[in-house]
């Protein structure tokens, strides 16, 4: 039996989505240590992003977490809960394969639903006194700072109680580093907000991943003077500042956030039943109206579809629809099993961060390893490949 050379097999396995990928492992140690090791999952991870293959749609509710393919939604996995107790666990953000999980400020994770491997935060406690915070001023984002190679999971929590200050409410910050694995605390941040009359308030809470930083707006307070302002940070610098926002927008009251192709979205809902979506281009730079959408709903656009005339848009936190930018028309994204199920959707990249070690599950990878080493040769691996596509 002819022997299949190595090279040819990392070029086929860069070819796979990473859930394949984890029952390739059991052929033989060295595709084993091929896939988990650190250069093939940056490999990867870099052509995943830059063909945008295998691409995952999770969908989430607090008690419950699938995965579907965009481009096979007939196809969906349910996933265990890696972080599920008798309350609802929220999920904070997603980037490169990895989502964020919380159940309380002291109780979070990262987890990558390809490979199901956890890894549950070091618990850092909030220095202020449990009265005076409450889970709606608890704000969290999730990032990969490019500079460090870096997964980063920001906490910011601010107290419902008055600083000595006259004006503004105490704020803390502090950052989790992975490759570090600890927290720390980031200081002066009281500056910033010392000058504000109203609380950091976001509907979702959760931090918008964009040019290596991420976002939460600042919005006015009803019937107050102030405007609307971004609050941006620095995953690299770790500083705590101030991105432009539209003048449009300043005095509008209704708005979320969200990223499409890695650009930052405003959505400003009006009571005229539409809704009004401006794009942040050039990171930086100026802010443009990008499209007018007639909805009376919520709306927030994930991604573009392969030919980039559609949108993905998630409808009021509970369904799917493609948008055609030409048409003006949507089109229900019908995932099969999951009809009439009210669930918020995250983009999910296919990769192997945080690698497949340690699962209990893996009994038979390692039965498999113990028999030796083995040259598998064309039609051998031909034949399994066959089997793990087939065999769900």
């Amino acid at each position: 039996m002819a022997n299949l050379p190595m090279d040819i097999v990392n070029d086929v396995f860069l070819r796979l989505p990473a859930t394949t990928l984890v029952r390739c492992r059991v052929l033989s140690k060295p595709c084993f240590s091929l896939i988990d090791s650190p250069d093939f999952v940056a490999s990867h991870l870099k052509r995943t992003l830059e063909t945008e293959e295998h691409l995952m749609i999770l969908l989430r509710s607090p008690r419950l977490l699938r995965t579907v393919y965009l481009d096979a939604p007939d196809k969906i996995s349910d996933v265990e809960h890696p972080l599920q107790t008798d309350g609802s666990t929220e999920v904070f953000g997603s980037v490169n394969g990895l989502v964020g999980l919380t159940n309380s400020p002291v109780d979070l994770a990262l987890f990558n639903p390809s490979t199901r491997k956890i890894h549950r935060l070091p618990i850092e406690p909030i220095d202020f006194t449990e009265h005076s915070i409450s889970r709606e001023n608890v704000f969290y984002g999730l990032g990969y700072d490019s500079v460090s190679d870096d997964y980063k999971v920001v906490r910011m929590v601010q107290s419902k109680d008055r600083g000595i200050e006259r004006f503004g409410y105490p704020f803390e910050v502090k950052v989790f580093s992975l490759k570090r694995n600890r927290w720390k605390r980031i200081r002066e941040v009281q500056i910033l907000f010392i000058h504000f009359y109203y609380r950091f308030l976001y509907p979702s809470g959760n931090g918008v991943l964009a040019g290596n930083s991420l976002h939460w707006i600042l919005p006015r307070r009803q019937g107050l003077i102030a405007g609307n302002r971004i609050i941006r940070f620095d995953l690299a610098s770790d500083d705590l500042g101030v991105l432009s926002f539209p003048q449009e927008l300043y005095f509008e009251d209704n708005m979320e956030m969200g990223v499409l192709d890695g650009c930052l979205c405003l959505m400003c809902y009006s009571m005229f039943s539409h809704v009004e979506v401006w794009i942040l281009r050039e990171y930086q730079g100026k802010w443009s109206k990008f499209i007018t959408v007639e909805s009376y709903n919520f709306i927030r656009p994930l991604i573009y579809s392969k030919d980039r005339i559609k949108i993905l848009m998630e409808i009021n936190g509970e369904k799917l629809v493609w948008y055609d930018l030409a048409s003006k028309s949507f089109e229900t994204f019908v995932i099969k099993g999951c009809e009439g199920l009210q669930c918020s959707a995250e983009i999910v990249v296919s990769s192997l961060v945080l690698g497949c070690k340690g699962d209990p599950h893996r009994a038979r990878e390692k039965k498999m390893l113990q028999k030796g080493s083995k040259r598998w040769g064309y039609a051998h691996l031909y034949n399994v490949l066959s089997y793990l596509f087939l065999i769900p």
